[in-house]
């Protein structure tokens, strides 16, 4: 994406968008609590499903007893950009050209998580090495959480996310947190400025990333106001 914004003419407008993209892209904008959250309520929405997931994954919450690579999942995309047409048929290029690898949750809804490939093989290198797998190798990437064997089919494998089992629990338990929440206010809504700094006490992950999930899945809708957005709920 940065090549579609490189060095531009006098345009202003071309100026503030190749800063958008390039403020997720720097360390200094990621490690300043401040400007993380304009980022996020002045740039709820975007154009481009990669520059998307991009942010997201530059900004996936910083885990204390769990180590997981970034992962994005489907019904936050469909929060940060609008046309969901456009949308799934931008992730099955992406997925297409080997830049994503997609997976399905064992949350009991319809929950995809959507992972960078780079990040994935980054930290399974054996995953890279290509070849016939041997037995014990097998052996090892199942026990690693790496891949899981298929229950109708002992012989059949899938991939998987690696020490994801307690951060999909804090998925179920923030969603419902965060709209029993909501749903006691009086008007059941909440500015996005002061909803965003509230603490879950039920999942690892933090507000943020809730937000985007529930707005994308339709529980939550976003309002813009002149003080700012307000986030409601949408339904139970």
């Amino acid at each position: 994406m940065e090549d579609k914004t490189g060095p531009s003419s006098s345009s202003s407008n071309a100026d503030k968008k190749r800063k958008r993209v390039t403020d997720f892209d720097s360390d200094s904008q990621l490690n300043d609590d401040h400007d993380e959250l304009l980022s996020f309520e002045k740039s709820l929405t975007f154009s481009d499903t990669l520059v998307a997931l991009r942010m997201m994954q530059a900004q996936f919450p910083k885990l204390e007893k769990v180590t997981v690579k970034p992962f994005i999942l489907h019904s936050q995309l469909y929060s940060s950009v609008k046309d969901r047409t456009q949308v799934d048929q931008e992730l099955e290029l992406l997925k297409r050209d080997k830049v994503l690898r997609v997976f399905k949750l064992n949350t009991g809804q319809d929950d995809h998580a959507i992972m960078f490939l780079e990040d994935y093989i980054q930290q399974y290198s054996l995953l890279s090495a290509g070849g016939k797998m041997k037995d014990e190798y097998i052996s090892l990437l199942v026990n690693a959480g790496i891949i899981t064997r298929q229950l109708i089919d002992p012989n059949v494998y899938w991939f998987a996310i690696p020490n994801i089992g307690s951060i999909l629990k804090g998925i179920s338990q923030g969603r419902k947190e965060l709209l029993s929440f909501l749903n006691r206010r009086k008007y059941k809504e909440m500015m996005l400025a002061l909803l965003e700094k509230k603490r879950l006490r039920f999942s690892p992950l933090d507000m943020r990333f809730h937000l985007r999930d529930l707005i994308g899945s339709g529980h939550l809708q976003t309002c813009q106001t002149p003080t700012g957005i307000v986030v409601r709920v949408l339904k139970d």
